[in-house]
């Protein structure tokens, strides 16, 4: 299992957000390459950059930071947040991103996912699956769909993706540690990789997923901002394991 330092982007800077909202959002940093440089620096293998302006509104504004993050280290990057159509996804790519995060639009359209997968590849496009009691949650979590999480990865797993960000949106950014249950239940549903997402609050919870067996990532956000997760420590404990 990896482990993936999230930079969240909001107006050029790094913030997280709590629970997925705008009103509570945390500003760390306006220079979000010192912060890629640093979790580069400290072994990440891979980042999770995500653009929370496409994500709420559609518009990617953030690219230019995104093309600068890439450009500035070697350790591969992925993108989400308001990629929802092929203009987009093309010019996610055109940043020097290796991998984006199709999410809203995976609830709305299998098509999409399925012209995308052919266009650029399965192990280049991941699912970002976010879930509220079950179901998908889309447009910045602000609607819930009618998709249960589990078939809508079976799905887009069928079609060829090759990766699924799963997400608990009632543990995302509150420290109250990540929906095990829920990531065990959702790794014996799909037949592509999978990423943990959510409630990463201390190396313990780290090491609670590791053990799950089988995952291939883990998201950790605010947590590593805060202090309460320390990269190098996590990234030596977990390959020791």
């Amino acid at each position: 299992m990896i482990i993936l330092p999230a930079i969240d982007l909001m107006n050029g800077e790094v913030v997280r957000l709590e629970q997925g909202k705008a009103d509570r959002k945390t500003v760390y940093s306006s220079d979000p390459v010192a912060f890629a440089q640093q979790w580069a620096a400290d072994g990440a293998e891979y980042l999770h950059l995500v653009d929370l302006d496409a994500a709420f509104s559609g518009e990617q504004r953030n690219l230019e930071q995104v093309k600068n993050i890439c450009a500035a280290i070697s350790v591969p990057c992925e993108l989400g947040g308001g990629i929802r159509n092929m203009p987009s996804l093309a010019a996610t790519f055109k940043t020097g991103i290796k991998r984006a995060i199709i999410g809203s639009k995976a609830c709305e359209s299998l098509d999409f996912i399925k012209e995308a997968v052919k266009e650029f590849g399965g192990d280049r496009i991941s699912v970002g699956i976010d879930a509220k009691d079950g179901k998908v949650a889309t447009q910045g979590w602000v609607k819930i769909s009618e998709w249960d999480a589990l078939d809508l990865a079976k799905a887009v797993a069928d079609l060829g993706v090759g990766n699924i960000i799963y997400t608990d949106i009632s543990t995302d950014g509150m420290f109250t540690g990540p929906n095990i249950p829920a990531q065990r239940t959702m790794l014996a549903a799909t037949k592509a990789k999978l990423t943990a997402s959510g409630g990463v609050s201390s190396l313990a919870d780290i090491q609670a997923l590791n053990e799950i067996g089988g995952l291939y990532g883990v998201i950790v956000g605010k947590a590593l901002y805060d202090k309460k997760v320390d990269l190098k420590t996590a990234l030596a404990e977990i390959r020791h394991s």
